[in-house]
């Protein structure tokens, strides 16, 4: 028998109000791939952990990244989400390689899109990276590094 590890990162989750527009974003724009959906039981764990009132009815939507299953989660609550308190708490990042067409989906699909920043990182590569707010204000940041940085 294989041992288990002491830690695996099994998924993140987001909140959001409408799972079927959620999806277009995250699957139609950033590329994540459905691996299943479902409605919640009514004794989800996920009712006294995300404290979603006990009238609410809870669905969700599993997604893979390439070569990497399950490493999203969207849950949808039937009853208006409160808007997110600043600064933002969470985010999730991930390594885009068009980041000019994730940029442009977000746009189109109505998301705001921070400027474009420069991305120094703490090992010396220099690379592009941009916030993205879905529709309910969870935070995405995409990047993609270009090249080494080069000293002067």
């Amino acid at each position: 028998m294989t041992e288990q590890p002491a830690m695996r990162f099994q998924r993140a989750n987001y909140m959001v109000s409408d799972l079927d527009r959620s999806l277009e974003l995250y699957c139609g724009v950033l590329g994540f791939e459905l691996a299943f959906r479902k409605d919640s039981a009514k004794d989800s764990y996920s009712y006294p952990v995300f404290e979603i009132p006990p009238d609410d009815n809870i669905r969700f939507a599993v997604l893979n990244a390439p070569d990497q299953p399950r490493v999203m989660a969207l849950t949808e609550v039937s009853s208006p989400l409160p808007e997110l308190p600043m600064p933002r708490r969470g985010a999730i990042v991930l390594d885009i390689a068009d980041i000019d067409g994730v940029v442009d989906g977000a746009r189109k699909a109505g998301c705001h899109v921070y400027e474009e920043g420069e991305l120094h990182t703490h090992d010396g590569r220099v690379g592009r990276e941009v916030g993205i707010v879905d529709y309910d204000g969870n935070l995405i940041v995409i990047y993609r590094i270009l090249s080494a940085e080069h000293s002067s």
